[in-house]
């Protein structure tokens, strides 16, 4: 299989490596469909685009006709033998505007229906980020829709895929409410995927040793390091400010701002009656990722997390997106500790 070039910074494009677990989940789907509707979720930038990415040119491979669309990156990939699928796509998306992009996610499932009913017999469909465009009260009707074209195709096929992929705590439990999904964990990559990663960035850098520690093995965060110089300072101020941490944190109690703190030595402090409010914004924030399965390799899209690594944020059921997302966190509190009257 082709590895496929991705960018980690406008300057730099790397090679895919890692989640070989992961693309065999993919061939496995490839000989019996996927049922119901799979949908993956994890920490931002943990590295589910790049897998899904990986697996458009996977599936191509293997004789599959393969539309991908990412709405929010505006990336559209086809592999399809009917053209007219292709030119529907693209006339929709001429216009490159936000609801473009929404309309075409709409027409994604018709178009699936096109291939399916022309005779196409492998058909995948992959939608990346696909909740965040058309909103939360709608993502459990997508996945639906996705769902009928394998319940209910316009014809008989032989196998198709149908996958989506979100960093959204909320479109989760959404989804979550419903038997039209399984819903699969994907966590940060592995230390020697991270490693072989870390080492195809040229110059200068932070130690492999301190970029493992600080982003978890996510490589977004390593991709804004290298942006920001390696300064760590600017990577956890682009958090706060993205996140708007300082103003949640001023929206706390006390008492609350007490129950953070206990969360950045142990997020599974939060699994408690009077916390799961805080609990349930950290989530909202996608500060914080909520009931962690089992970490049975079967439920888990590839490799999962250790049962428990505090020092990476990670607690038996809860853990900080990566540990520069808890750090950004206690950043804010000691400001508001230091600032606070005793």
């Amino acid at each position: 299989m082709r590895r496929i070039k991705l960018s980690l910074a406008r300057d730099l494009k790397v090679d895919f490596v890692d989640r070989d677990l992961a693309l065999r989940r993919v061939e496995e789907w490839s000989e019996k469909s996927t049922y119901p509707v799979q949908v993956i979720y994890g920490p931002e930038g943990c590295g589910k685009t790049a897998w899904l990415r990986q697996s458009v040119e996977l599936l191509r491979e293997l004789g599959f006709d393969v539309i991908y669309l990412n709405p929010i990156e505006r990336i559209f990939l086809t592999e399809v033998g009917i053209e007219d699928v292709r030119r529907r796509l693209n006339e929709v998306l001429h216009e490159a505007t936000d609801e473009a992009w929404v309309k075409a996610t709409w027409l994604l499932i018709d178009l699936a229906r096109s291939l399916i009913k022309a005779g196409r017999r492998r058909v995948a469909i992959i939608v990346d980020d696909v909740f965040s465009a058309i909103g939360l009260s709608k993502a459990a009707m997508y996945v639906k829709g996705m769902l009928g074209l394998i319940e209910y195709p316009p014809r008989d096929y032989d196998v198709i895929i149908t996958v989506a992929a979100t960093s959204e705590g909320l479109s989760r439990r959404e989804i979550g409410r419903h038997r039209w999904a399984d819903l699969m964990p994907m966590w940060n990559m592995s230390k020697e995927g991270f490693k072989q990663l870390y080492n195809q960035i040229p110059g200068n850098k932070l130690p492999f040793e301190e970029a493992w520690r600080l982003t978890g093995g996510n490589p977004l965060i390593l991709g804004e390091f290298y942006k920001a110089g390696w300064n760590i300072g600017t990577v956890v101020g682009k958090i706060i400010d993205n996140k708007r941490i300082e103003a949640f944190i001023a929206s706390l109690s006390t008492e609350e701002r007490h129950w953070l703190e206990d969360a950045v030595n142990d997020p599974d402090t939060l699994l408690t009656r009077e916390r799961m409010q805080l609990m349930d914004r950290l989530v909202e924030l996608n500060l914080l990722i909520d009931v962690i399965p089992e970490r049975d390799s079967y439920l888990w899209i590839d490799h999962p997390p250790l049962r428990k690594d505090l020092g990476l944020g990670i607690g038996e059921h809860n853990a900080w997106q990566t540990p520069l997302h808890r750090e950004a966190v206690k950043r804010v509190l000691e400001r508001f500790n230091r600032s606070s009257p005793p």
